[in-house]
């Protein structure tokens, strides 16, 4: 890479804490050496961020630009692209709105056009309101979902799924965002494989892991003890582990849930793979709250994120934290380093 990477943030819901992190985080960083190691370029609505640069009583300047480019190098100015064609009405931070459901959409669409033609490297994204989108008439579970749309996954098979890292952990999911009533029946054999498949791959191709170490988790209390809990470990789970073994892949488990992410934090598995959201997630966010990042592996381009929501309850008060953020942004400049190294070799 004989430039600096060009990485654009999306804005993520206009009415949620998004503007105001990124806002704080580019504040904080622009004066750091993040800014010797990457431009960075905010995709979203120049009107929102304005007001909310005011509210925030932050010294930085907004530059509005229609063009990306890779010489955005000023310390003090905060670069803006506004895809929407029409203005959002007034927005009020902390109600959902389906022009801001609209709006989010918009944005990832922009970002990932230009990272699938090459323009952008990479893309961190602040957090969406799936309501609001549901609202607009867009149905996606999550960011997860959508990219692998945009991005062809879909439509070709291509595996691709979601990984949080903070910490002492990586984890890899089998399922994300699905009601835990529905849970049994979608700790499928194909999934749980994909799961240990991506958690392998990923660790390789962003952390520069050989031989990543994978404990696969249980879905069963005990994993399940020897079927007296539930037999999804002995029909389902334990057959893709032993079946990832076979192609070489290094991991182990079943293993029960209570145990594994204390084992992973002291450093015996690089990654663990948890069978549903919450299950990951708690010990994740026990350890590192607020400074894990999210990244959707198996994508043709590089997406990280934060690992929290749009927080409603705080828009517009000036009292997010945005650590996340720039953990994701700080995330993202090591692996596209890490990439570009081996491009090199």
């Amino acid at each position: 890479m004989s430039k600096l990477p060009l990485i654009g943030i999306t804005m993520g819901d206009p009415a949620g804490i998004g503007p105001e992190i990124i806002l704080k985080s580019l504040s904080e960083t622009l004066n750091t050496n993040i800014r010797s190691r990457a431009h960075l370029i905010v995709i979203g609505s120049y009107a929102v961020m304005l007001e909310t640069l005011r509210s925030l009583q932050t010294q930085y300047t907004l530059k509005k630009v229609s063009t990306l480019r890779n010489d955005y190098e000023a310390r003090d100015i905060i670069y803006v692209l506004d895809p929407l064609q029409n203005p959002l009405p007034k927005t009020v931070p902390g109600q959902l709105a389906k022009e801001n459901g609209h709006a989010q959409i918009v944005f990832i669409r922009e970002a990932v056009k230009f990272a699938m033609n090459g323009t952008l490297d990479a893309i961190v994204t602040a957090p969406i309101t799936k309501s609001a989108m549901y609202m607009a008439g867009y149905n996606y579970p999550g960011h997860t979902e959508l990219l692998a749309e945009l991005t062809g996954c879909t439509s070709s098979g291509t595996d691709s799924g979601m990984m949080i890292i903070g910490g002492p952990l990586r984890i890899m999911f089998v399922t994300t965002h699905v009601p835990l009533s529905s849970l049994s029946s979608l700790i499928k054999y194909r999934d749980v494989m994909k799961a240990i498949r991506l958690a392998h791959k990923s660790s390789q191709q962003y952390f520069g892991i050989p031989t990543p170490r994978i404990g696969v988790a249980g879905l069963n209390p005990h994993a399940g003890e020897n079927g007296q809990f539930g037999k999804e470990e002995i029909e389902v789970i334990t057959p893709a582990i032993e079946r990832s073994q076979a192609t070489g892949i290094n991991c182990e488990g079943p293993f029960p849930a209570d145990t594994i992410f204390q084992q992973a934090a002291k450093g015996k598995f690089d990654i663990v793979v948890a069978m549903y959201h919450d299950q990951g997630l708690i010990p994740l966010k026990l350890l590192s709250f607020g400074k894990a990042v999210n990244i959707t592996v198996g994508l043709p381009i590089l997406r990280t994120s934060v690992d929290h929501g749009t927080a409603y309850d705080i828009a517009g008060q000036g009292i997010a934290n945005s650590e996340s953020i720039t953990e994701a942004i700080t995330t993202t400049i090591k692996i596209l380093n890490y990439q570009s190294s081996l491009s090199t070799k």
